[in-house]
Parts: C-alpha cells; sequence; structure tokens
C-alpha cells in the first residue's frame, strides 16, 4: 500500500519528463496529448528557456503533464494505483487527473487559466512570499499578530511554513520572524499564492470549471483544504477553487494518510520537494521519487520487495 504524491510549483525544471518520453511508450502518450492541448508545451519543457518555463501559466502544465506522465510509466511498468493520493497546491489538479476526476486535456487548459489568473490578480512585484524554517507553525502564527497583509500560506513540515502576502508585510513578518530566530528565505515566485489577494483568480476560474464535467475519483484524492480525502466531484470541484486562497495543509496531509496505514510514498514528476517533506515529517515512513527511468525502477523493486 503506497500513496501517490504530486508536485507544485518551484519542481520544474528543463528538460523534465523527457527522459520517460523516450522510454515509456505511455508517458509518451500521455505528453503529446500535453502537446496537441497546448502547442508548443514539450520544447518549453525540453528546451526551456527556464525563465519562460518558471511563468506561473506555463509551469502549471508543465508539472501536471510531467506528474501525470511519470504516474502512468509507473502502472505501464506493473505499479499498482495508489491507496491514497495527495497533490502539493498546483499537483491537487494531477492528482485528480491520475485518479480519473479530471480529463488531462480540460485539467491542461484549466491550470493555463488557473496560472494566468493568478499572476494577474497582484501586479509584479507587489506581492511576495517567504518559506520560515526552524520554527514551529505556533511561533510563527504569534509572530503574524496583528500584522494585516500576510498569511500563512503552506504548512510543509513541521518547522517549514511559507507566508504570502502585501510584499511590504511578508518583509515586516520576516523581521518580527528573525527576532524569534527563524530562518527566513524569500522565495522566487511572482505573485503571493494562497492568500486572500488571490480572490480575483478565484473568482474567474470558477467560470471556467463550471464547464467542465467531474467524475468520482477511482481512489480518494486529499484536499489542501480540508486535509481530507474528498471523493464527491462537486465538493471537489468547491475545494479546486477554495485551494487558491486557502493554504496548504500539508502536514495534516502526510499525518493523516500515516494514520490510515499509509507508510510508503510515491512522488510522480519532477523534482524530490515532496519526498524531502515525507521524510522531514514523518518518522516511521519511505519516501520515493520517479522522475524517469531509473528512479522508476528503484519503485517498482521496492514494491515488489
Amino acid at each position: 500500500m503506497y500513496a501517490a504524491l504530486f508536485p507544485g510549483q518551484g519542481s520544474h525544471r528543463v528538460g523534465m519528463g523527457r527522459a520517460l518520453y523516450e522510454a515509456s511508450p505511455a508517458a509518451k502518450e500521455v505528453l503529446d496529448r500535453a502537446e496537441a492541448a497546448l502547442p508548443g508545451l514539450l520544447k518549453l519543457m525540453w528546451e526551456g528557456p527556464e525563465e519562460a518555463l518558471t511563468l506561473t501559466e506555463n509551469q502549471q502544465p508543465a508539472l501536471l503533464a510531467a506528474g501525470y506522465a511519470a504516474y502512468r510509466a509507473f502502472l505501464e511498468a506493473g505499479g499498482k494505483p495508489p491507496a491514497l493520493a495527495a497533490g502539493h497546491s498546483l499537483g491537487e489538479w494531477t492528482a485528480h487527473v491520475a485518479a480519473g476526476t479530471l480529463e488531462l486535456e480540460d485539467a491542461l487548459r484549466l491550470v493555463r487559466l488557473r496560472g494566468r489568473y493568478m499572476q494577474e490578480a497582484v501586479p509584479v512585484g507587489e506581492g511576495a512570499m517567504a518559506a520560515v524554517l526552524k520554527l514551529p507553525l505556533e511561533e510563527v502564527q504569534k509572530a503574524l499578530e496583528g500584522l494585516k497583509g500576510v498569511e500563512v500560506a503552506n504548512l510543509n513540515a513541521p518547522e517549514q511554513t511559507v507566508i504570502s502576502g502585501r510584499k511590504e508585510a511578508v518583509e515586516e513578518a520576516a523581521e518580527r520572524l528573525k527576532e524569534r530566530r527563524a530562518r527566513v528565505v524569500f522565495l522566487p515566485v511572482s505573485a503571493p499564492f494562497h492568500s486572500s489577494l488571490m480572490a480575483p483568480a478565484r473568482k474567474r476560474l470558477a467560470e471556467d470549471l463550471a464547464q467542465v464535467p467531474l467524475k468520482r475519483p477511482r481512489f480518494p484524492v486529499y484536499s489542501n483544504v480540508t486535509a481530507r480525502p474528498e471523493e464527491d466531484p462537486e465538493r471537489i470541484r468547491a475545494l479546486l477553487l477554495e485551494q487558491i486562497t486557502a493554504p496548504v495543509r500539508w502536514v495534516e496531509v502526510l499525518r493523516d494518510m500515516e494514520a490510515r496505514g499509509v507508510k510508503r510514498f510515491l512522488e510522480f514528476g519532477s523534482g524530490e520537494v515532496l519526498k524531502g517533506l515525507v521524510l522531514r515529517t514523518l518518522k516511521e515512513a519511505q519516501a520515493l521519487s520517479v522522475q524517469d527511468p531509473e528512479s522508476l525502477r528503484k519503485a517498482l523493486e521496492v514494491e515488489d520487495a
């Protein structure tokens, strides 16, 4: 029994998905479909430039395509479907594609719009995000008391929290947090994601998502908003929208999975960010990434053991 995890923004890299495309017919099919839905996507994923791939409206469909391609390659090679699945922010959409809630083409078009709307919600330079390290969530929350314009955005690990909001407010919060001996790292993002400042993006995406059919997932997929598995299609639709302005409750997601008996986690797509968060959050867990033929082979060996 394992849980499938799908990464969000920040896990992209030029060349993502190419090795699996060349080695796996299933991955090739997924990525060819992605290219047909969004012409030019594969060139951007494989050749860059990195600045263009990093743009939110490009990075989100690229990560979705790479994550689903890795998952399909795993199944093709004999891997079993997961007991549970979750994705970090954008990755929740990839999880729903893997679970059959959303068709690949619909999801790709929607996350491109999602990224565009999120970028346009706040002018570049007016928002900011920062990772707060080596400080528990309770201490972070105390430091933010009475400070307007900054919110907790991601609860990534027991001592890794991301804050988001107006640039000046995030900078002031950073000074308060440093006084509490936290390490604060400003993130190279173009908008204050998972904050109330994203409300215009949520409103715009609602109109697009309303036009797309959703099915009951083949396996439970966790919502970042509730930190619980959700299976009702209309509730999933509402939560995918709410997720845009709500914090990502990743620590709670992982701990709930562990409480349900999950000890093995496979991260599908690009990078190993979620693998690292699992190992920092759950003492007894095993975590692997699947992003190329070699890591796919190792994941299958563990499953067969």
